[in-house]
């Protein structure tokens, strides 16, 4: 079910009715948001503080959670909260994720691998930094690079796992520099687990005609 298809299930809901127009906004607005990106964090970088600060997105959907909780599973939707990680995510067979190409979905599996390395090291942060020098070092150690990607393609890869929350470029993508920052939000912890990393990535090292490409 897409997001459009379930606006209109908000009608006649005393919830939602008794709710002051803005407010109504909001809870649309948290629909929308988590149809569309999956994860709401609770924490983000901020680019111009160069800090961790409080998402406003994340304090209204957590604000209206239980309400969007009970709507979104009349829609076979489950609408997930892990208090230790700082995120809200949606899960279910209804929900439309959008393919991977193969580029992105290397990364991922690479990122998650760096998260885990990073996190046994006693990591007082959910959020871990690495660089595209590192991740592709790691593809590298796995024989994954058949031939060196686009720019084209990295960046595209990149911008899809921004889009949905797994990381957060500190630098401008376009330099595409080898020593390029990047935060891995902890969202990368409900996506993969890590005991099946590796075994994917050695499953994509077997031959190019692997072509599964999994959904967020």
């Amino acid at each position: 079910m897409t997001y459009e298809e379930s606006a209109g299930l908000t009608d006649r809901i005393p919830y939602f009715d008794a709710l002051e127009e803005g407010e109504k906004e909001e809870v649309r607005e948290s629909l929308k948001l988590l149809f569309r990106q999956t994860f709401v964090l609770e924490y983000k970088y901020d680019k111009r503080s160069k800090r961790f600060t409080y998402n406003q997105e994340f304090k209204i959907c957590n604000k209206h959670l239980e309400f969007i909780r009970t709507y979104l599973t009349v829609a076979g939707v489950s609408v997930l909260e892990n208090s230790q990680l700082g995120l809200i995510y949606i899960q279910g067979e209804d929900t439309v994720g959008e393919k991977l190409p193969k580029l992105a979905t290397l990364y991922l599996l690479v990122l998650k691998l760096i998260y885990d390395e990073q996190m046994a090291a006693v990591s007082s942060s959910v959020n871990v930094y690495t660089t595209l020098s590192e991740i592709h070092e790691k593809l590298g150690s796995y024989r994954l690079f058949h031939k060196q990607p686009s720019a084209t393609e990295i960046r595209r890869a990149l911008a899809m796992l921004k889009k949905y929350q797994i990381l957060e470029p500190l630098d401008i993508l376009e330099d595409l520099d080898p020593e390029s920052r990047m935060i891995i939000y902890p969202c990368i912890n409900v996506v993969l687990l890590g005991d099946d990393v590796r075994a994917l990535l050695e499953s994509f090292g077997e031959g190019d005609n692997n072509d599964d490409e999994p959904e967020l």
